[in-house]
């Protein structure tokens, strides 16, 4: 009649056992596991966003294909989506906008030139939305201000050739196959997502930071070329951080791992070169105080905002991992039979109070 439910127990443990807790918390450091999987959700496109992409990018392709046969019917456009979106790591910016790359490729010999293909298209799109398309230098970008926006890499692909050649604003063709890239992030990819979620996060650490960051195509070879896995992703994050840092200290490189395999750091000037090597310095020192040496799990947390921004949740203001702990000893004495309920409602293992018989129920 004196035995104790083990639901109830734990929930007096919680209640009670404060002076156990205290005494765990210079053994234990925050662990924000679950935040990080909370903000890799955050980082999700909404389903009504996704949808709004999704009727864009077809209303856009039929206008796209409309214009070309009315006025260029020899250059008959066809559609690849690539880029982040293909490889399934968009994120929401701290904007909450988003984008997608719809390539437009036209399987045929080189005619007009590269910048001329780009007027066309962006002719075709011209008046979509209510402002007007930019001529970018390797695309044509579609603007749905404060959503979204959808970019558009031109090729030509003539028959034989081994790549597709892209269109570079004032300039010459240029190789690149943007399906080798997408083929090569979806190999690295393990079992339950991890190098995935590392990537998005290193995204979106570029994107709160901006200030000419690595793109979101060179966060992704970072994370590949230097992934750390580990049961934790706050873990995983800092270990993949510190192996970025010891590679580019050794080689200040990131070449991209298919046609036309050129570095995209190889036009960094010194400034950029600094800004993004000390923005990586001071994460990496914040993540080893987070990980390693901050107890409460609501100032770990903010240490990963600081870098992360405000889409990162913020923690309990406790030492969860004590509190872990303590709940797993305290499991451990009702399940042995050794825990003792005091008046006060509290759990301990001292031969005083009314000794619980041991745990049986394991249900069924």
């Amino acid at each position: 009649m004196y035995w104790i439910p083990f639901v109830a127990a734990v929930y007096l443990l919680l209640k009670n056992n404060n002076n156990e807790l205290n005494n765990l918390k210079n053994n234990h450091m925050a662990n924000c596991n679950k935040l990080f999987l909370d903000f890799d959700a955050n980082l999700n496109i909404s389903k009504k966003k996704k949808e709004g992409l999704k009727n864009s990018k077809e209303t856009l392709r039929t206008r796209i294909r409309k214009y070309f046969k009315d006025n260029h019917p020899e250059y008959k456009p066809e559609f690849y989506i690539q880029g982040s979106y293909k490889m399934g790591t968009t994120i929401l910016t701290k904007d909450d906008e988003c984008d997608l790359d719809d390539g437009i490729y036209f399987k045929r010999e080189i005619g007009v030139t590269g910048t001329t293909l780009q007027t066309w298209v962006k002719n075709a799109v011209d008046g979509a939305t209510s402002t007007p398309p930019e001529h970018r230098k390797k695309c044509v970008r579609v603007i749905y201000q404060s959503d979204y926006h959808i970019d558009y890499p031109i090729y030509y692909f003539p028959k034989g050739s081994d790549h597709p050649l892209l269109a570079v604003k004032n300039e010459d063709l240029q190789e690149s196959d943007p399906k080798e890239v997408v083929n090569w992030y979806k190999s690295q990819k393990d079992d339950n997502g991890q190098f995935h979620r590392i990537t998005k996060y290193l995204k979106a650490w570029g994107d709160h930071k901006r200030n000419k960051m690595p793109s979101g195509l060179a966060m992704s070879i970072l994370a590949a070329n230097n992934m750390q896995f580990n049961d934790r992703d706050d873990i995983a994050l800092k270990d993949t951080l510190i192996k970025i840092q010891e590679t580019l200290e050794d080689s200040f490189e990131c070449i991209v791992p298919g046609t036309p395999y050129d570095d995209l750091f190889g036009d960094y000037d010194d400034s950029r070169k600094n800004n993004f090597l000390s923005n990586l310095d001071n994460f990496i020192d914040d993540a080893k105080i987070a990980v390693d040496n901050e107890p409460n799990q609501l100032k770990s947390s903010k240490l990963w905002r600081k870098h992360l921004g405000d889409k990162f949740p913020l923690g309990e203001d406790e030492d969860t991992d004590a509190k872990e702990a303590s709940l797993k000893a305290i499991s451990e004495k009702i399940l042995a039979g050794s825990a003792y309920a005091q008046k006060n409602g509290s759990i301990t293992s001292c031969d005083e109070g009314i000794k619980h018989k041991p745990h049986t129920n394991y249900g069924g």
